[in-house]
């Protein structure tokens, strides 16, 4: 089946990267004119790595390019919110998600490793049946993502691209970094073929923390229209008893999102743009 790409977009640096530039060209000409202050030209360029390093480091920063950290205000005004879940799909996990998901009614975005998708085609498949979106989050999850160049960056996005498009037959529309960790290389990628950066309001640490009452606080601290959660159905944590944390969380979750009127929803449903009214009989376009 031949899935369309999506529609490319003009990459136009941030702010902070042409402030950038300007750091580095103003180094090279003061090198140039007034070598003898060359330590002082030297030390602006180690500040300005430093802060482009730590920039890559935030995973809700944006002085690398657009990042998505909060629904936009529309899908806010309408007491939305994104349930999203990293790192799968896992055969003794992710179906149990989706039971739940099912049982409260909402949909939520699955950012996928392409190559567990490759190995679990047919889940992949039930996550798309049942109502939910796949999006990309690397075909290999390589921890040094950060670290990679623009070719071989590249290649860990696109390849997800087309397995996961594959799978489920539509071109997933956003990308999430591995831990949100990245460099300047990735957002010229992403606009080269049309995908946005999509990153959470808040997270529990599930990975890591096995305790669900502290993942859940974590979750639900300030919790509002317009966020995104970040959960995992692959690489979590387990409680003493055994149970992925988050099938402890996401029951106790889910309620809290009833109580306070919250209504989850896929990051591409917040994000799509308003409808276009028709035109009233006998009034021009």
């Amino acid at each position: 089946m031949s899935v369309p790409e999506r529609t490319p977009a003009r990459w136009r640096p941030s702010a902070f990267l042409m402030l950038s530039a300007a750091v580095h060209l103003a180094a090279g000409i003061g090198l140039l004119l007034a070598p003898a202050q060359w330590a002082w030209w030297l030390g602006a360029l180690i500040v300005n790595h430093g802060l482009i390093t730590a920039a890559g480091l935030l995973p809700r920063c944006n002085w690398l390019g657009p990042n998505l950290t909060r629904l936009p205000p529309a899908a806010a005004a309408r007491g939305e919110v994104a349930l999203t879940f990293d790192d799968g799909p896992d055969p003794a996990v992710t179906p149990q998600v989706l039971d739940m998901l099912d049982a409260a009614g909402v949909r939520a975005s699955f950012f996928c490793i392409g190559e567990r998708v490759a190995a679990h085609a047919a889940l992949a498949r039930e996550i798309v049946r049942r109502g939910h979106h796949i999006e990309n989050h690397t075909q290999h999850h390589p921890h040094a993502l950060s670290l990679y160049g623009p070719q071989r960056l590249a290649r860990e996005v696109l390849d997800a691209q087309r397995t996961l498009a594959q799978a489920s037959g539509r071109a997933p529309r956003f990308v999430r970094a591995v831990a949100g960790l990245r460099n300047p290389f990735l957002e010229p990628i992403l606009a080269r073929h049309g995908l946005q950066l999509a990153s959470w309001t808040r997270r529990g640490y599930d990975t890591r923390n096995a305790d669900p009452a502290q993942v859940l606080a974590r979750l639900t601290r300030g919790l509002a229209a317009g966020d995104i959660l970040l959960l995992h159905d692959g690489h979590g944590a387990t409680t003493a008893a055994g149970q992925p944390v988050v099938l402890a969380v996401l029951p106790p979750l889910l309620a809290a999102l009833r109580a306070r009127g919250l209504k989850p929803v896929t990051l591409d449903a917040a994000c799509a743009p308003a409808p276009v009214p028709a035109p009233r009989q006998g009034v021009p376009a």
